[in-house]
């Protein structure tokens, strides 16, 4: 049977797809930036975005990097713990003080990023010998303790992951429309739309005041409870904004576009917090805290907003009065204004840190 040298294949009749062409030098949506979301590929250009002052797409920049090692000083042969694997910045950072003979444990409640993590450190030569990644919250820390001994030094960054922030599809930022979800596990618990609608007006005002201090929660509250039992939509994060805007149509033009971002900004972090129980989870890692650390032990833990530096600080003069630490920072430290311009959204942090006692 003949067969006539142009007879197409079947992968000849695939049709081909083009990538996306990366429009301008720094493209608006999240799917476009592929030279960001590849740094490994794209390296020199994730480093030219970072020099800007910019997080490079789905990347993250550790904070206080050289302060966080400079008070935890690391041995080979000691065992560790990092509480936020995140993007593995500080896990990276403190493996390498451990120069291949010791162990570090590190938590992370988020599957999706954990799991890219885990992948580059492994990549990049961090074995099983030296590192391993526990898919649990690290309020649950006692339990690995029971495994490995008291951590001769612990890690807890509190703030939520840049790759989190920056994907519109995990809900956690009103800059880019996406599902109003804002769980770090999105196969557990209930997302933030379904949330809003089980509080009564109280409850969400008493959530918005408690979880993100917001001045205007008592109106923000009253708007988006009765404009769901009216039947509005709030699925979407840019329709939670909405919500956010007519709530606050009564500040004065001049000052409104400004103080309905700072308000947007803090109603998601309030909802973020409540979903995925972090004050809850927080107050259960401080309790366990000084019995997970040996003998002279050293954590560091970096907040975000007043509410975790207020449980934090309280925890660490307790600890201090009861003799279960030999000394803490009597008051937080704060990144350098380098820091804060290359890296923007470290203006916020406060660093606290403390000692076991023998």
């Amino acid at each position: 049977m003949e067969t006539t040298p142009h007879a197409a294949t079947e992968s000849d009749r695939k049709q081909h797809v083009r990538r996306k062409h990366y429009k301008g030098r720094y493209p608006r949506h999240f799917e476009e930036k592929y030279k960001e979301l590849n740094p490994e590929k794209y390296n020199g250009f994730a480093v030219h975005v970072a020099s800007k002052g910019n997080t490079p797409a789905g990347t993250h920049i550790p904070i206080m990097v050289k302060e966080i090692l400079d008070f935890l000083q690391i041995k080979p042969g000691q065992t560790g713990f990092d509480a936020t694997l995140g993007y593995g910045g500080h896990t990276r950072a403190m493996l390498d003080q451990l120069r291949g003979n010791g162990h570090l444990h590190a938590t992370d409640v988020d599957p999706i990023e954990s799991e890219k993590t885990l992948r580059r450190l492994r990549e990049a030569g961090y074995g099983e010998a030296v590192l391993s990644v526990h898919n649990m919250n690290f309020a649950g820390i006692d339990k690995i303790v029971a495994e490995t001994g008291p951590f001769d030094f612990i890690l807890a960054d509190l703030g939520i992951s840049s790759m989190q922030l920056d994907d519109p599809a995990r809900g956690f930022t009103y800059k880019t429309d996406g599902p109003l979800d804002l769980r770090m596990n999105p196969r557990r618990g209930i997302p933030a739309a379904k949330l809003l609608r089980k509080l009564s007006t109280d409850e969400l005002e008493g959530m918005l005041t408690e979880n993100a201090d917001e001045p205007y929660a008592a109106e923000i509250a009253c708007t988006i409870c009765r404009d769901l039992q009216e039947g509005v939509m709030i699925q979407t994060t840019r329709q939670l904004y909405q919500e956010i805007e007519k709530a606050l149509r009564f500040v004065p033009l001049p000052a409104r576009k400004e103080v309905v971002k700072k308000s947007a900004a803090r109603v998601f972090q309030a909802l973020r917090i409540d979903v995925n129980g972090e004050f809850e989870a927080l107050y259960t890692f401080l309790e366990k805290l000084p019995y997970a650390l040996a003998p002279r032990g050293r954590v560091a833990i970096l907040t975000f907003h007043s509410g975790e530096d207020r449980l934090v600080k309280k925890a660490f003069r307790t600890f201090l009065k009861d003799g279960l630490f030999c000394d803490a920072a009597r008051d937080v430290i704060r990144p350098s204004a380098e820091e804060c311009f290359k890296n923007p959204r470290a203006r916020s942090v406060k660093f606290r840190w403390g000692i076991r006692s023998e």
